[in-house]
């Protein structure tokens, strides 16, 4: 069977499929491939899921201390399958979503694992040979296996668990997200392995319902990607909820042994110790998935796992594309997203420009939650910038208050010369919600007169971001 396209991609997570929809709405001729779940590990094991957990999770503290806001709730519990099962049809629900997108722009879905035999070369069409999958079933209207050709063919395959040699995951003791996300039981006890988002959003769910966490990072700070004071904030937070956390350690060796698992764990100061629980959940990365696509054999050019772009999608092979995880860091839905319309629209020839990654906002969703974008403190004068730094607390916001998440800080780095916002960087309730503002600001070169002479809605979260702008300037009123 052959057919040829305007553009085929490979992958139908959220760079995948918001790429394939932008092509259709283009004009081209569109396909997707995929070989086991329309939406990605996103949509289906990732950032989805976790947040329908996340919140099950919110809800059982909120009614462990339903006291704190003058009600009463007795014989507070849950049902762990039912929340598993809760989270599982969020996805669900949303994956057929995703089937409906593309069939709503007449995007054909191509169901099985690909191979790029051929590159696009002149006027010639590239070579997609799909072979049948044995991972999921096909969705319904899917095309089968076998060959297609286009002229511009996009790899957005994402990524997968990194796995430490000697500590591989075994879906029974040694957990990655997909097993962490369905657990059967809630384990008494629990060790992490990496505090990155992933990592951090583990600890807090487990430890809101019960289990005893303790986390390991090999950096001395956890969340590394943060500003050092927001971490250092979340730490304390977590820290008094009862997760222990070791920074600057290392898991060296892993035994496992009827219903625990052992880690002996290696400190910075060569000292080492044991720590036992029920189950260890690694979260140490990400790795692309580029084996078994034929890249090597097209001479893409691949940098520690990833494929080298242009920032524009473009790899060094002519008619051949990569976005997302896949293309390297940061490995965010939404930069994959924003990332597959600007390879498509390059393709049409619009005019485009490569993303400013210092500009794509970090959302962690554990309690409390942390946010940022753009360049921490401690980069920004590493840069050689002279900075203005403005703070405002929770404590001071009238709305935290009477939402009792009265713990929490905005934090603002300005360039003290020209008033550029250079990053932003909270921990607190809601704070997800918040970063937009900040984000929306950077990019359009708001400066701290602009951002002080906005007027914020009272009662509301966002006046903090008001007011740390205006203590940058010892200008703040609430403080």
């Amino acid at each position: 069977m052959a057919d040829t396209y305007d553009i085929l991609v490979i992958g139908a997570g959220p760079g995948g499929y918001v790429a394939a929809i932008r092509a259709a709405q283009l004009g081209f001729k569109t396909a997707v491939v995929d070989r086991e779940h329309l939406g990605g590990i996103c949509l289906n094991w990732g950032c989805i899921p976790t947040k329908a957990l996340l919140r099950s999770a919110e809800i059982y503290h909120y009614m462990q201390h339903a006291s704190n806001y003058g009600l009463s709730a007795e014989k507070v519990g849950f049902d762990v399958g039912a929340i598993v099962k809760r989270s599982r049809g969020v996805s669900t629900r949303l994956n057929g979503g995703v089937g409906m997108l593309l069939k709503k722009n007449k995007v054909d879905v191509i169901w099985g694992e690909a191979t790029i035999e051929a590159a696009a070369k002149g006027n010639a069409p590239g070579r997609v040979t799909v072979k049948e999958t044995s991972r999921a079933p096909a969705p319904k209207g899917a095309l089968a296996a076998g060959s297609y050709s286009a002229k511009h063919i996009i790899v957005a395959t994402g990524a997968r668990p990194r796995a430490i040699p000697g500590i591989e995951p075994d879906k029974s003791q040694i957990w990655t997200y997909y097993e962490a996300m369905v657990p059967q039981a809630m384990p008494k006890s629990l060790l992490v392995m990496g505090s990155g988002a992933i990592g951090i959003e583990f600890a807090s769910f487990y430890r809101t319902m019960g289990a005893e966490v303790t986390v390991i990072e090999l950096l001395p700070q956890i969340l590394p990607v943060e500003d050092a004071e927001i971490a250092g904030l979340a730490r304390k937070r977590f820290e008094k909820q009862g997760i222990k956390i070791l920074t600057g350690a290392k898991v060296t060796k892993v035994e496992k042994s009827t219903g625990s698992v052992t880690a002996t764990v290696e400190t910075g100061d060569g000292k080492t110790q044991q720590l036992t629980a029920e189950k260890l959940i690694s979260a140490v990365g990400v790795v692309g998935n580029t084996e078994g696509l034929g890249l090597d054999a097209l001479g893409v050019t691949l940098e520690r796992g990833i494929v080298v772009t242009d920032g524009l999608g473009r790899t060094n092979v002519p008619g051949l594309y990569a976005i997302g995880d896949v293309a390297g860091p940061p490995m965010l839905a939404h930069k994959a997203e924003h990332e597959g319309v600007l390879c498509v629209e390059t393709i049409k020839g619009l005019p485009t420009h490569a993303m400013d990654k210092a500009k794509i906002p970090g959302c962690t969703y554990c309690q409390p939650q942390i946010a940022s974008v753009g360049l921490t403190e401690a980069k920004a004068k590493e840069l050689g910038f002279a900075v203005k730094v403005g703070r405002f607390p929770f404590a001071g916001n009238g709305k935290a208050i009477a939402l009792g998440e009265p713990d929490g800080l905005v934090k603002t780095v300005f360039d003290a010369k020209t008033g550029q916002l250079l990053g932003a960087h909270m921990v607190g309730a809601e704070v997800t919600e918040l970063i937009q503002g900040y984000v929306v600001a950077m990019n359009l070169e708001t400066t701290e007169q602009d951002l002080m002479h906005t007027v914020f809605p009272h009662p509301t979260l966002s006046e903090m971001m008001h007011e740390s702008v205006l203590d940058a300037y010892g200008k703040v009123i609430h403080s």
